[in-house]
This record gives structure tokens, C-alpha cells and sequence, in this order.
């Protein structure tokens, strides 16, 4: 199995943005048009790029159906939806957008058997479940505060058994950060072996990459370092997309 890259493209008001650990009070403006943002991803080699409705995962409702339409129509690569995805309706306009595979968090982690009809509805390989982790508990609701959560571990079983084969692993605390990735936590899920992990959060450098593909996850999301040069793409992907442990 190779080991995918997947830059992430988080849109907020129609721009790239990044925030640091979730929080919409600390955003970085990373520009006005996430379609060439989304060319300069494919262009150095990205298989798949990671869309993220940042607005929508506020609302808890789609918003940027406008923009990922526009990416999608580019064509150049596979795009996952992520962000406000809380009703099979929803779902279905991130697919009638243009997503090749959607990714859902707050309400697959409170009702796996969401996911379960996701899944028997559009099959395993198109829905991804995101763990976005604080303090040990898989959390929804746009990461806000005092949202309620359940153990990831808990989570992640419980999704398997709906039907979930890919799970998006994000560590709350290091988003953002560029201090790499929670090892510990992703070990603790990759060992629970119970389907492929993506690592998300704090990944800065090759040497990051290479760690968590080491330890057995199967890709892994970036953006900041991307954004800010510390990492190219296209030599990332020639470096550490070889077959994961």
C-alpha cells in the first residue's frame, strides 16, 4: 500500500485560510483563489486534495459548495470534503459538488449508525471518518469548546464496525503548530488495527512524514508547512510515497 500526501485547502469566506488548533479567532489568510491554489497542489504530483468547509463545519451545514464545485471542475485531481457534513442531504451535495469522497465528524461520532448508512449508501471507499482529537476524546461541532466527545479509541471501534475503512486522525493541540505530529496517539490507533489511519496535525518536515508513515498510518495531511515553504510538495511525495509498513 503507498503512502498519500494530501494537501489541505481550508476555505473561509471563499479564501484559503489555516487556523491554529481550530480556533477562528487565530486565522492565517493564505489568499483569494483556492482554485489555483488547488492547480499548484496537482501540479506537484498531489493524488488527492484535502477540502475543508471551514464555515460549514461552524454552521453545521454546507457553505462552500460554490468553491469546491470550482476546484472540483479543474479536474486535475481526486478531492475529499470535509466540514459541516451533519445530514445525508449534505452529504449528497458535497458528491453532487464534485467530491470524490466526503469526511464526517460530528455526527458519525455521535451515531456511528450515520456512518453505517453513509457507508451502505455510497460505499466504504467514499466515506472517510474523521477523529479530530482533544485531551484523549474524538471531538465535533467545529472543534469548539466544551463540545462533548468520546474516546477515541471508542470512536474509532465503533465506526469500524459501521462500516468505516479509513479514519482521518487530527491532534486538536498540535493544528497548526508545526511541531509534529502526536506519535503517541496515532500508535495508539494504528495498533487498535481496525483500518487505515491518516495522520492530520503538526506534521512540519520529511522527517515528520516519514515517522508516521513508519508507524504504520497510510497518508497523511498537510497545510501549513506547505504554505509556508517548509515543505515541497513534490519532493515530499517523491520521498516518502513508498509502500507503509
Amino acid at each position: 500500500m503507498s503512502f498519500e500526501i494530501l494537501p489541505a485547502i481550508d476555505l473561509r469566506r471563499g479564501r484559503v485560510v489555516r487556523l491554529l488548533e481550530g480556533d477562528f479567532e487565530r486565522e492565517t489568510d493564505y489568499g483569494e483563489d483556492p482554485v489555483a491554489v488547488a492547480r499548484g497542489f496537482a501540479s506537484a504530483g498531489a493524488r488527492t486534495l484535502h477540502i475543508v468547509d471551514l464555515d460549514g463545519a461552524r454552521e453545521g451545514r454546507p457553505v462552500q459548495l460554490e468553491a469546491i464545485t470550482a476546484i472540483a471542475t479543474v479536474g486535475l485531481a481526486r478531492i475529499e470534503v470535509a466540514g459541516g457534513l451533519r445530514l445525508a442531504t449534505d452529504v449528497s451535495a458535497a458528491f453532487g459538488a464534485g467530491a470524490d469522497r466526503i469526511v464526517v465528524g460530528t455526527s458519525a461520532i455521535e451515531d456511528p449508525s450515520f456512518a453505517a448508512e453513509l457507508v451502505a449508501r455510497h460505499g466504504a471507499t467514499r466515506v472517510v471518518a474523521a477523529l479530530d482529537v482533544r485531551e484523549g476524546l474524538a471531538v465535533g461541532h467545529g472543534w469548539q469548546r466544551g463540545a462533548p466527545g468520546v474516546g477515541a479509541e471508542d470512536a474509532l471501534r465503533g465506526l469500524a464496525d459501521a462500516g468505516i475503512v479509513t479514519f482521518e486522525v487530527t491532534a486538536i493541540n498540535r493544528d497548526g503548530r508545526l511541531k509534529g505530529p502526536d506519535l503517541v496517539l496515532l500508535r495508539r490507533l494504528v495498533e487498535l488495527d481496525k483500518g487505515e489511519i491518516m495522520a492530520s496535525g503538526g506534521i512540519a518536515s520529511l522527517e515528520d512524514l516519514r515517522a508516521v508513515r513508519d508507524l504504520g498510518c497510510t497518508g497523511a495531511i498537510v497545510g501549513r508547512a506547505l504554505y509556508e515553504g517548509r515543505l515541497d510538495l513534490a519532493e515530499a511525495i517523491r520521498d516518502v510515497s513508498v509502500a507503509a509498513r
